[in-house]
């Protein structure tokens, strides 16, 4: 992409996340192309607006300079292949959030409400993104706190002795 080495920081203070991302020139004095220039703007304001990790800015800023240096240059942009839409399908579920994919936005999970602000609905979602058909839209600790309760309920053992007793 041109340019030197780019360095991402990302900051709180006063109990409001500021989110900063700077980038430092080549020693050389190599001077940044327009195109990563413009998708720093771009991300910058991605990140101000949702919670993004280190790896998740860095891969933000790539895909969207290619994006704006592919139709600066008359090119169509490039498509995600299935695999690569599964594989940032996996990302978008972490340990305290889901990620629409659709607008970006984090939730612990992802509503049917929500979805049909996009005007889908979970199959549809599942479908695009590349989720398989019985994936949660949850969060993990979410959806692990939710088997835990399951699991010391034990309905499956209340279950047995209504069908054992008499009635």
């Amino acid at each position: 992409m041109g340019g030197g080495p780019t360095v991402l920081s990302m900051s709180r203070s006063g109990g409001y996340a500021a989110r900063q991302i700077e980038y430092i020139e080549d020693n050389k004095g190599v001077v940044m192309d327009d195109y990563l220039k413009e998708a720093l703007e771009i991300t910058r304001a991605q990140a101000g607006v949702r919670v993004m990790s280190e790896e998740e800015i860095a891969a933000f800023i790539q895909k969207v300079a290619q994006g704006i240096k592919a139709v600066a240059e008359g090119e169509t942009p490039v498509e995600l292949d299935s695999g690569e839409m599964a594989v940032e399908a996996r990302k978008s579920v972490k340990e305290k959030s889901v990620t629409c994919l659709e607008c970006g936005k984090s939730f612990k999970i992802l509503t049917k409400r929500h979805l049909a602000s996009h005007g889908m609905t979970s199959a549809e979602y599942r479908e695009k993104w590349g989720f398989k058909k019985d994936a949660p839209l949850v969060c993990k600790a979410l959806q692990r706190e939710r088997r835990k309760k399951m699991k010391d309920m034990k309905l499956w053992e209340k279950r047995r002795k209504v069908q054992a007793s008499p009635v």
